[in-house]
């Protein structure tokens, strides 16, 4: 819109369907802006030097005359002015200007009048007035409504059930076995399908249900086991990493760098499974018809047509996918199993109607909030081994990380990796480990960042180093092996000084007892985020986090200054859930955690009293937001707990040490 030159009052934004010609339509890994920013900016250059022809071939004037603005071509020396949609017919008569000239219209960014502005939502009306704005809200005519009872424990298979009776009750049309088909996390489990006039009939049926379970091989798993596996595998830790390992890494020689040493630092972190636990519990709607033909409305993610041919039996090319807003996403809707159970449901619902003589209608499948906490693709889990080599001076000359993990990304690029010259990272998998597992916000970096952070800032103590300067000392001496991953210790270096001088860091000293700043930097996504926050512990462990700020680095434009700013507080305050009381254990085979009541989500009364936002706006491309804000939150509040106590924070939930907020 700003290249095309056109206010913002004249955009009209409609949410497109599932389509090849749109090429990849996902939403995920913050890569909105660095897939669209300048093939956007490429159409709307090209669509104003189109209508500045258009306007120049029918005035028979240079291009060179004319300007643009608001949607509206002006010849200042004859005073002649033209709309856009007037020039239009002739416009798309012309041929499109080649890539060198479209590059050279591009606006000077001084020049934009859209493009790093505060510009609010387009739907915020709508969402605020409480308009049908959400997945759940799709609502087609003669639709019914149904509830899907899987096994508790994962894998699990239903061998049988009361359906006659469920059946009797009232307001239910039908009731069925669903077999399970398909492999991996988008497939078809084995359940129980209620479907009825409404989601609430068929939700209090389900009381009445009762279903025999074949609860097969992983009802014998559980996060006690797990964690005992865990520290079995640790033993393993001065072994050398495989060359080719998964996520291995080995620079320099750790062991030797260990018995040179002066001073050794090790410590256990631990992270957990996670639920992503969106607001809007996961839901599709579904049309299956006679003919062998599938309608859907998906809030996906990753939006596939494959997903809910699978569930209906069908091709792909015979399914019609519509998409509509998620209430939340978190990367939990990029697997889209829900699509897949509404498309078999509706195909059998469809079918007996059709053995009834009654017509084909669609059928909406709405999660309860159990059930999107019980199957879930969960946050994975951790168990990280860490050892760190120090020698008389102060300066870290030995990092390894071990890591037993339930299928979690390894930190083998993470730093200090470039900027110490023995550096390992090695691994070995809990086995076996059955619980489903996906990307959640900031995938990897957002459990990686906790235990790396923190670590590195309890070498800092020992060193007898200030914090954030041990962190600018490493920095600044990169050693060869390099960084890996894109890291640029640069960028990172700008924004610890930015966040060190917006804090007032230097200052700490002067808060009051119980009271204390904690720091920590995170590259994800290809941006860069430092944190500083201040912390207050009072007695019974009561945790108030008081202020933070947030040095961040994604380029050379912020596109919407209002959504990245709304951005980065969101993601400090969702890393408050991560570290309080966000928790999924696993009890033979099955979550244990089935509500809010036990997974409690960071209230408003608990958010910051200010969370200053500040931008260093560097020569690289722009990049994304939506990820690198949360991951250095989690370790920035719990070393602030650390310097307000003396109590390093090495594992969470902080719920399971007896904290809790003020």
């Amino acid at each position: 819109a700003d290249e095309f030159d056109v206010d913002w009052s004249q955009v009209k934004i409609q949410q497109a369907d599932l389509d090849p010609k749109y090429g990849a339509q996902i939403e995920g890994g913050s890569r909105a802006i660095p897939t669209n920013y300048d093939p956007m900016r490429q159409v709307g250059a090209a669509g104003r030097l189109l209508m500045v022809g258009a306007a120049a071939e029918m005035w028979s004037v240079p291009a060179r005359e004319l300007a643009t603005s608001g949607g509206i071509v002006t010849h200042a020396p004859s005073r002649r002015t033209a709309t856009y949609a007037s020039l239009a017919s002739r416009a798309a008569a012309m041929p499109v200007p080649d890539a060198a000239a479209i590059k050279a219209a591009y606006k000077d960014p001084k020049d934009f009048k859209i493009i790093g502005k505060p510009i609010r939502g387009v739907d915020n009306l709508a969402i605020v007035t409480g308009k049908p704005a959400f997945s759940i809200d799709v609502s087609p005519p003669g639709m019914l409504s149904a509830i899907f009872e899987k096994c508790p424990v994962f894998g699990g298979k239903a061998v049988s059930a009361n359906l006659d009776e469920i059946k009797a009750l009232p307001g239910i049309k039908h009731a069925f076995i669903v077999e399970a088909a398909g492999r991996g996390n988008n497939s078809l489990a084995s359940g129980v399908a209620i479907v009825a006039d409404s989601w609430w009939l068929a939700n209090d049926a389900r009381r009445s249900l009762r279903v025999t379970w074949d609860e097969g091989p992983v009802a014998t798993q559980s996060s006690v086991g797990y964690a005992a596996q865990a520290r079995q595998l640790a033993g393993q830790a001065s072994q050398p990493p495989a060359p080719t390992g998964r996520g291995t890494a080995v620079v320099g020689d750790v062991e030797a760098a260990f018995r040179a040493a002066a001073k050794i630092v090790e410590a256990e972190y631990v992270f957990p499974l996670l639920s992503h636990a969106p607001l809007e519990p996961q839901n599709a709607t579904a049309h299956y018809t006679a003919n062998g033909k599938l309608e859907i409305w998906s809030p996906s993610q990753i939006p596939s047509l494959a997903n809910p041919a699978l569930g209906a039996g069908i091709q792909p090319g015979d399914v019609t996918m519509h998409l509509v807003r998620a209430g939340g996403g978190f990367g939990r809707r990029l697997v889209s199993e829900y699509d897949v159970e509404v498309a078999k449901i509706a195909r059998v619902v469809t079918e007996e109607r059709t053995a009834a003589g009654l017509p084909s209608v669609p059928v909406k499948l709405l999660w309860t909030r159990e059930d999107d906490m019980a199957h879930d693709q969960y946050r994975p889990g951790a168990f990280h081994f860490f050892k760190a080599g120090l020698d008389a001076s102060g300066q870290l000359i030995a990092f390894r990380d071990f890591v037993a993990s339930t299928n979690s990304v390894l930190p083998a690029n993470e730093f200090p990796r470039g900027f110490v010259a023995n550096f390992s990272v090695n691994s070995a998998p809990i086995a076996p480990f059955d619980i489903p597992t996906g990307a959640m916000r900031a995938p990897s970096t957002n459990g990686v960042s906790f235990v790396m952070q923190s670590f590195i800032d309890e070498v800092a103590v020992a060193a007898g180093k200030d914090p954030l300067q041990f962190r600018l000392d490493l920095l600044a001496n990169a050693v060869p092996g390099g960084a890996a991953g894109g890291f640029n210790g640069a960028r990172a270096r700008g924004v610890l000084e930015e966040v060190r001088d917006m804090s007032d860091w230097n200052a700490r000293g002067r808060l009051p007892r119980g009271t204390a700043k904690g720091v920590a930097f995170q590259f994800a996504h290809a941006g860069y985020v430092a944190y500083v926050v201040e912390v207050a512990v009072g007695a019974n462990k009561r945790v108030t986090v008081n202020k933070a700020w947030a040095a961040v680095d994604v380029g050379r434009q912020i596109v919407n200054t209002s959504q990245s700013v709304n951005l980065v507080q969101g993601g400090l305050i969702e890393g408050m859930s991560h570290l309080m009381a966000w928790e999924i254990t696993i009890d033979k085979g099955r979550v244990v955690q089935r509500n809010f009541g036990q997974y409690q989500p960071t209230r408003i009364t608990q958010a910051p009293s200010s969370i200053d936002v500040r931008f260093l706006q560097t020569d690289f491309d722009p990049t994304g937001l939506g990820e690198p804000s949360l991951p250095p939150a989690i370790p920035a509040i719990c070393n602030a707990i650390f310097a307000a106590t003396g109590v390093r924070i090495r594992s969470l939930p902080l719920v399971g040490d007896g904290y809790g907020w003020a």
